[in-house]
C-alpha cells in the first residue's frame, strides 16, 4: 500500500488509525517517521515519504516519533492472511528465529537460500531479516526499559543486543532518548496517570489492535475451552502458562474498548518478544476487521450478523502442536468431555510451574513428552487413540510440522495422510492454529445450522460454493454463524 502515494496522504491527512502499521510516514524536513494516526499536524505532502515497515525507515535513517510512538503499531495484517515466503519469513522473525537461528536459520527453515529470503524481504519491505530484527529488538528494548526495573545490562541482552553498547546506541538511533531517559519519561507517565505498578516480577503493557473489536466470541471460545491446570478464566481476565524457548511464563489478558491489557510473568525476559508475539497471534490482534467485514456484508444474508457485532476476531492458539493434539481430543465428543480428557493428559505429562495468584499448575505437554504416553492409559475410543498417537508421532518425529513457517496448503496435505483426520479436524487446525482466514469448516454442525436458519445452503458441497463469495475470510465468517447459537463459547464469561 505505501506505494499508492495519493491513498496514504489522504489516511495521513484524516489520522486514520485503520491504517496503522500498513504504512509508516517519514517527513524528510524533521527526519522522524510516524503512524498514519499520529495527532500532530500532517506535514506538506512533498515532505512525506511512505515506507512499508519501521525498520525501513529505520534503516532509511529516521527516527520514531515520540508522540504517537509508531513502534508500538499493530502489526501489519498482511503477514497473517498470506502464506508465501515473506509473510511466513515475518511470521518467524516476529517470534524470534532470527535472534535465536540467524539469518540462515530462518532461510533454512523456509526451504530457500539467505540470498534468497534477504531480496524478498528487501524488496517487499525495504529492509532485511536483520534490519527487520533490529526494529524488533529495539522495541522489546523500550518495553523491558519502559515496564520494569531491570538493569539496562540485563535490558539489553534480555532484548537480544550482543552488546551494551550497540543496545545503547540502537535506542538512542531509534528513539532518539537514551535508555535512561526512556525509562524517566515513562516513570513520569505512569506517575501522572497514577496507575498502580505491575506487580514485581510482572511486565505491564497494552496490546494495540485496529478497532472495532468485539470480545465476545474471542474471549468466551478461550474460557470455555480452557483447559483446567493450563487456562482459566479470572476476575475478568483469560490467563494460561506459555511454554517459551528460554523458560516459561504466565500471561493474564483482559480486553478493554482500546486495547487488551496484557500482564506477563516470565522465568527469562529473553522470551518477552516471543510471548507478546504468541498473544497477539492467539487474539487475532493485528487482523483488518473493517476490510473483513465489508467484505462479508456483501452477502445480504450474513450482512445482519456483521452490523449486529462487527469485529469479531478468530480465536488462535499459542502453540499450534497443542492445538492439533486438543482438536483430536475434541472430535465428537462435548467442550466439557475435551477440556477433561485434556486436562487428564496434563496431568499426566505437563511440566509442572508455580503460580503465585494459584489456578495454573502446568505447561501443556509438547509432543516430545507425549510420545511416551501409553495408548491403552487414555480413555478414548481405539480408534481416537491410533490418531492421537500417529499425530503425535509425526509431530515429534518431524514429518508434519505445524507453526507460524507452515505452508497453509502443505500443512492440511500432511494431516489429510494421517488416519481419522477428515475435513472438520483439518480445516479446524488450519483456522486456529495456522491461522488461516479463509479456512471454513463447511461439515460443522453448528455452521451448518446457522446457514439454515439464515436461509443459506445447509449441505456442505452447497455452503461451500456459496462461501466462494466470502473469500478470503471464510474463518471469519464462521465466527459470525458461530454467534448465533447460544453456547458459552460465544459470550464474554460474567
Amino acid at each position: 500500500m505505501h506505494t499508492d502515494t495519493e491513498r496514504c496522504v489522504r489516511a495521513v491527512r484524516s489520522k486514520d488509525a485503520r491504517f496503522d502499521g500498513w504504512f509508516f510516514t517519514a517527513v524528510l524536513t524533521t527526519r522522524i517517521y510516524c503512524r498514519p494516526s499520529c495527532p500532530v499536524v500532517p506535514p506538506k505532502p512533498e515532505n512525506m515519504v511512505f515506507y512499508p515497515s519501521a525498520a525501513a525507515c529505520q534503516q532509511a535513517g529516521f527516527r520514531a516519533c515520540k508522540r504517537c510512538r509508531p513502534d508500538t503499531s499493530p502489526g501489519s495484517p498482511e503477514w497473517n492472511a498470506r502464506a508465501d515466503a515473506v509473510a511466513r519469513a515475518m511470521r518467524l522473525i516476529r517470534d524470534g528465529v532470527v535472534d535465536r537461528e540467524g539469518v540462515p536459520g530462518l532461510a533454512a527453515r523456509l526451504g530457500y537460500s539467505t540470498r534468497q529470503i534477504e531480496r524478498q524481504l528487501l524488496a517487499e519491505l525495504g529492509a532485511g531479516p536483520l534490519a527487520l530484527a533490529r526494529a524488533q529488538r529495539a522495541q522489546t528494548a523500550r518495553l523491558l526499559i519502559e515496564t520494569t526495573a531491570l538493569p539496562m545490562a540485563d535490558v539489553a541482552f534480555a532484548a537480544g543486543f550482543a552488546s551494551v553498547r550497540t543496545f545503547n546506541d540502537t535506542v538512542r538511533e531509534v528513539f532518539a532518548l537514551a535508555p535512561s531517559e526512556l525509562r524517566a519519561r515513562a516513570t513520569r507517565s505512569a506517575r501522572g496517570a497514577g496507575g498502580p505498578p505491575p506487580a514485581p516480577g510482572a511486565i505491564a503493557l497494552r496490546l494495540p489492535y485496529r478497532a472495532p473489536l468485539n470480545p465476545d466470541n474471542l474471549f468466551g471460545h478461550l474460557a470455555a475451552t480452557a483447559v483446567p491446570g493450563v487456562e482459566e478464566w479470572r476476575d475478568g481476565a483469560y490467563r494460561r502458562t506459555l511454554d517459551l524457548p528460554h523458560g516459561h511464563g504466565i500471561v493474564a489478558l483482559t480486553p478493554h474498548p482500546d486495547h487488551i491489557a496484557c500482564r506477563l510473568s516470565l522465568t527469562d525476559p529473553r522470551d518477552l518478544t516471543l510471548a507478546i508475539s504468541r498473544c497477539r497471534w492467539m487474539l487475532d490482534l493485528d487482523a483488518d476487521p473493517v476490510a473483513v467485514d465489508d467484505q462479508l456484508r456483501t452477502d445480504p444474508l450474513l450482512a445482519p450478523l456483521v452490523d449486529k457485532a462487527p469485529g469479531r476476531r478468530v480465536p488462535r492458539t499459542v502453540d499450534a502442536a497443542e492445538f492439533a493434539v486438543r482438536a483430536v481430543l475434541g472430535q465428537q465428543v462435548s467442550t466439557a468431555a475435551a477440556r477433561t480428557h485434556a486436562a487428564r493428559l496434563v496431568a499426566a505429562h505437563g511440566t509442572a510451574v508455580d503460580d503465585p495468584e494459584g489456578g495454573l499448575t502446568h505447561l501443556f505437554p509438547g509432543p516430545g513428552r507425549l510420545a511416551a504416553l501409553d495408548p491403552e492409559a487414555l480413555a478414548l475410543p481405539r480408534s481416537r487413540r491410533t490418531t492421537l498417537t500417529t499425530l503425535i508421532g509425526a509431530l515429534a518425529g518431524g514429518s508434519l510440522r505445524l507453526g507460524p513457517d507452515s505452508d497453509w496448503d502443505e500443512a492440511r496435505a500432511g494431516l489429510s495422510l494421517l488416519p481419522g483426520f477428515g475435513p472438520w479436524t483439518v480445516e479446524v487446525i488450519a483456522m486456529r492454529a495456522l491461522g488461516d482466514p479463509d479456512a471454513f469448516l463447511a461439515t460443522d454442525l453448528g455452521v451448518r445450522r446457522a446457514a439454515a436458519v439464515l436461509g443459506l445452503p445447509a449441505t456442505p458441497a452447497a455452503l461451500t460454493a456459496r462461501a466462494a463469495a466470502w473469500r478470503p475470510w471464510r474463518a471469519y465468517a464462521v465466527q459470525y454463524l458461530w454467534a448465533t447459537d447460544s453456547h458459552p463459547v460465544n459470550h464474554l464469561p460474567a
